[in-house]
């Protein structure tokens, strides 16, 4: 069995079961994507968590949320 790396991004303007959807089939789409998991909080920062086989790069992830209309939020501190 291959390692698998968590990657946890926070998306902002995920309000319902179809934003979910929605940021879960773009991601589901990347090379090496096997499981999708999403924290939903309407109308601030959701957590998504992409299982995968080999790392993602940031750019990967950003633009396939955006390519569902929404954005990822640095986590900065």
């Amino acid at each position: 069995m291959s390692q698998t790396i968590q990657t946890n991004v926070n998306v902002s303007g995920m309000t319902c079961g179809h934003c979910v959807s929605s940021v879960s089939e773009e991601l589901e789409a990347l090379n090496g994507v096997e499981e999708v998991s999403v924290d939903l909080n309407p109308g601030g920062l959701s957590t998504v968590t992409i299982t995968s086989t080999s790392e993602l790069s940031p750019s990967e992830i950003g633009e396939a949320v955006a390519e569902a209309g929404y954005v990822v939020v640095a986590n900065e501190a």
